[in-house]
């Protein structure tokens, strides 16, 4: 199947992706638009170091975008939130939609 289809992705985030912590606070890298599925649903997850958290969100985007743990996401609706952790979930030989899931807080 490839990459998750374009009809899918109806939504819009803006993420600034960590870049690490200066003296002032965290520091992001610049601004970019990202074409998702943004699933509204509070679920638990793992962090990338090992804790259940709960996410209150999470979108599904192309493979290819660069979103490390903390780095800062605004929805469209202007909720302003973290990403968790990105998963890959590319299907290698299966007939699945290659994609990017963004579990935010």
């Amino acid at each position: 199947m490839g990459r998750i289809p374009g009809w899918l992705l109806v939504h819009t985030i803006t993420l600034e992706p960590y870049e690490g912590d200066g003296s002032k606070g965290p520091i992001y890298g610049p601004p970019v638009s990202v074409r998702c599925f943004l699933d509204e649903q509070t679920r638990a997850v793992r962090s990338p170091g090992g804790d259940t958290v709960t996410s209150s969100s999470t979108a599904y985007a192309r493979r290819g975008v660069d979103a490390p743990p903390l780095s800062r996401v605004t929805t469209a609706g202007g909720r302003i939130t973290k990403v968790i952790q990105l998963k890959d979930r590319a299907g290698g030989r299966l007939r699945t939609p290659d994609h990017v899931e963004i579990q935010l807080e």
